[in-house]
């Protein structure tokens, strides 16, 4: 299937001064897929080495970093002669091998014609102590879960996609077209943008099986979870993981580790929230006051959300039955809007958004999502429905005068001169840069 980072590969590919690449992404988002369909159609042949199947492959790095003894075992292995213009090398799993990690260094000083690629996970949680990393020297992708518009894609609706693509001047679109949006965005908060669920969908339909692959996936990430920790922080990952969904659902969703145990101290919890979020688990949106630039540097490092990586694992976490798809558009404020605060928020880290805020003033409003886009700041209020009430919004207006206000909600595109309304599918056109 069609994934928007591709173009990316072929920028990596085209720049004459491109280093090793590496490919991050939580399990299952489809890193190997993609770089495995990349080596296809772009190279005349792919070298593929997987770590995690065969650890033998390790020794290649074992008494030396030397890239050129290393590019001859290679060519022996795979019984191929590396043409470094012809030829795509990747590494699959590379935080199983931290050599071979560590070595993306010295092909990087080698010759910036080899095409080498590297796919992991858990990378800033495995890699480090053993050897060290390549700092300065490779170039990083990140790959998230299928985007809404990847979704419409996946499912053979590229003309959808490219009508939301082409609307300016926020100018509504054809009814019949919002309301079918409106229904594949129901759709995905049931099948999410795992690949597996996304596929298992084409098959059958089977919304069913689509929830036992979830659950398996969820599984998966909790079998990492005591693989790559001890006993004791083993308890704190799950506890804080199946701790999100649940707060959530609640009207305030700040995370609270009080909640998790009547005991649990954000000291003690810190590093679970950052080993979520390395692992690629978790988004976090900090709460900030002062909507300044660095955004960073007003954030409030103990006040924040948890998102989930996918708005698909959020519902079999929950427990969302499939007849929600099918009961109006309740599913959209169901457990206090917690998919439709999530989805968002997936949705901005797709796009590129790499930090994410949220805004509250004295207790009396707030702001769901505050972002920086081209050196201005950007804040998106979420409403779960068709409601008109922009509280929150008018008083963060008042405040800071100059701010182009943006709201999400299940109405179609208008602009009324003030605010900005996006049709919760098209989070992905926001925000309106200002103009200069």
């Amino acid at each position: 299937m069609k994934r928007d980072i591709y173009r990316h590969l072929l920028d990596w590919k085209t720049d004459s001064l491109s280093k090793p690449l590496i490919l991050e992404g939580a399990r299952q988002t489809g890193k190997t897929y993609i770089l495995k369909e990349f080596g296809k159609r772009e190279f005349r042949q792919t070298i593929y080495l997987n770590f995690e199947e065969e650890p033998a492959l390790k020794s290649f790095f074992k008494d030396t970093l030397n890239p050129v003894k290393i590019l001859e075992k290679l060519s022996i292995y795979s019984e191929k002669t590396i043409d470094p213009e012809k030829t795509l090398i990747f590494f699959d799993e590379i935080q199983e091998a931290p050599r071979a990690l560590t070595s993306l260094k010295y092909f990087s000083e080698l010759d910036t014609r080899y095409s080498i690629v590297s796919a992991g996970s858990l990378l800033g949680i495995k890699v480090g102590t053993e050897s060290p990393f390549p700092t300065g020297k490779v170039n990083f992708l990140d790959l998230y879960p299928f985007s809404f518009g990847e979704f419409l894609d996946g499912l053979g609706k590229e003309k959808l996609r490219r009508l939301l693509c082409g609307v300016s001047e926020f100018t509504p679109i054809d009814d019949i077209f919002h309301q079918e949006l409106i229904e594949c965005l129901k759709l995905y908060f049931y099948v999410g943008g795992m690949p597996e669920a996304i596929n298992r969908y084409n098959v059958d339909k089977n919304l069913n099986e689509i929830r036992k692959i979830q659950r398996g996936i969820l599984k998966g990430y909790e079998n990492d979870f005591r693989k790559h920790s001890s006993k004791i922080e083993t308890a704190k990952l799950s506890g804080t993981w199946n701790a999100i969904p649940v707060q959530l659902a609640k009207e305030n969703k700040k995370f609270k580790y009080a909640e998790i145990s009547k005991y649990a101290r954000a000291r003690e919890y810190n590093n679970i929230v950052i080993w979520l979020e390395d692992a690629g688990l978790v988004y976090r949106s900090h709460n900030i006051d002062i909507p300044k630039l660095p955004l960073s540097g007003y954030k409030k490092e103990n006040i924040f959300k948890l998102f989930l990586l996918d708005v698909g694992l959020l519902g079999a976490m929950l427990n969302l039955s499939p007849k929600s798809i099918i009961e109006g558009n309740a599913l959209f404020s169901e457990y206090n809007g917690a998919y439709t605060e999530n989805f968002v928020a997936q949705e901005l880290k797709s796009n590129g958004f790499k930090e994410i805020y949220y805004w509250t003033s004295s207790r009396l409003a707030e702001v769901d999502f505050v972002v920086l886009h081209e050196e201005g700041i950007y804040p998106l209020e979420v409403k779960s429905g068709t409601g008109r009430r922009k509280k929150s919004l008018k008083t963060y207006g008042q405040k800071y005068k100059d701010s182009v206000l943006s709201i999400a909600t299940l109405r179609n595109f208008k602009h009324d001169g003030e605010i900005y309304n996006y049709p919760l599918y098209a989070v992905s056109r926001f925000p309106v840069a200002k103009k200069t």
